[in-house]
């Protein structure tokens, strides 16, 4: 559970890292090809989920499965939450 909550956390934190902690890496690579602002988050992403796998392991917590879903819920949370808002407040407006 702990390797959830913590790939959770890393999902939700990756637009919060995509400057100071992919901005540098883009740079690098930038020399070599280009990278498009899709690619960035992207590479946001897998930097959040290498350090959420790594306190995982640190911790002997969670499954691959477990921190794959927590990453999904983490990075799509604040939609999915939006989302389930908005079908509860339409069922309440349609009674």
């Amino acid at each position: 559970m702990l390797g959830f909550l913590i790939a959770a956390a890393a999902g939700f934190l990756t637009p919060q890292i995509e400057g100071p902690v992919a901005g540098p890496i883009v740079k690098a690579l930038e020399g070599y090809f280009e990278v498009t602002p899709a690619e960035k988050r992207l590479i946001a992403f897998m930097v959040a989920l290498v350090g959420a796998a790594i306190m995982a392991a640190a911790f002997d917590s969670g499954s691959v499965f477990g921190i794959i879903i927590g990453a999904i819920f983490g990075y799509f949370g604040t939609r999915i939450f939006n989302v389930l808002k908005k079908v509860i407040e339409g069922r309440q407006d349609a009674g």
